[in-house]
């Protein structure tokens, strides 16, 4: 722990006597010595699923409740924290701010409203059930004891960056959107899994819907993220933010991609640390 140190400076000023006084916070050599053997897990008993906008909700009720009745058993046995994505309305409200000529950060604050609605939507489905929406700065450290209340937290996945969202590599769509902020969320949370809900069984070498033969693509059932940045594919079926992410987390080492629109039991699968779909390490 610090402490004041009573003599002023020249300038009359106190000072808190800690190892990084008068250090520079971009030094690349201090930023090594801050490297801890572990880091503390908040959370390292829950699973992080994030359930896909497009891919999921969209589809309505014939998609979505079969994956809700998996959840439901699911959160008898796991502690869960389940976010959502924004599918197509989130894409129909960036494609009209781009119109208008808005910046990526703009479009942020616009997208975010969809993915919250469908977290409104999946707390109503799931309330009976002890269902509960989150916000995100709101209740997290209880998360824990939540799941061991029988609740089932939910909150928007989108990452609140909003004005503060960082300038697209390429465009002007927002580049951390739900899948970002579910990585962020498990990672900052310690949590144990993080598992991506979507209508594709993982990863191919391009986006399966468009290719005339899907068979033809080559899936990736497991790979490392330095495998898959070396590989620069044209598409993911994840936000390419999340790579960088995986890269240097400190307390994820990998992630799982897979099918559960057409096989929600799969859901129950990956949570007992099944290898069923596209698993991305570090």
């Amino acid at each position: 722990m610090g402490k004041l140190i009573k003599e002023q400076d020249e300038k009359g000023r106190l000072h808190i006597d800690t190892p990084l006084l008068g250090e520079s916070l971009v030094s690349k050599e201090l930023l090594r010595r801050t490297e801890a053997d572990e880091y503390f897990r908040m959370h390292p008993d829950i699973h992080v699923l994030k359930i896909g906008g497009q891919s999921i909700m969209d589809r309505g009720a014939k998609a979505l409740m079969p994956i809700l009745d998996v959840l439901i058993e699911a959160k008898e046995h796991y502690k869960l924290l389940l976010l959502t994505g924004g599918g197509t309305r989130a894409r129909h409200v960036y494609n009209i701010g781009m119109d208008l000529g808005m910046p990526t950060g703009v479009l942020s604050k616009l997208g975010d409203k969809v993915a919250s609605q469908n977290a409104e939507m999946l707390a109503v489905l799931l309330a009976k059930h002890g269902g509960i929406r989150i916000g995100h700065g709101d209740h997290l450290e209880q998360l824990t004891m939540f799941c061991r209340q029988g609740y089932l937290p939910i909150t928007p996945g989108i990452p609140p960056f909003g004005f503060f969202e960082h300038p697209a590599e390429l465009g002007s769509i927002p580049p951390h959107r739900t899948d970002s902020g579910s990585f962020l969320l498990a990672e900052n949370i310690g949590a144990k899994s993080l598992i991506y809900l979507k209508d594709e069984k993982g990863l191919y070498e391009n986006d399966p819907k468009k290719a005339k033969d899907k068979d033809s693509l080559t899936y990736y059932d497991k790979l490392s993220v330095d495998e898959l940045i070396a590989l620069d594919l044209e598409d993911l079926i994840i936000e390419r933010p999340v790579l960088n992410f995986l890269k240097h987390a400190k307390s994820l080492k990998q992630l799982q991609v897979i099918d559960a629109l057409r096989h929600p039991e799969h859901i129950m699968r990956a949570l007992e640390g099944e290898h069923v779909g596209t698993i991305i390490h570090q």
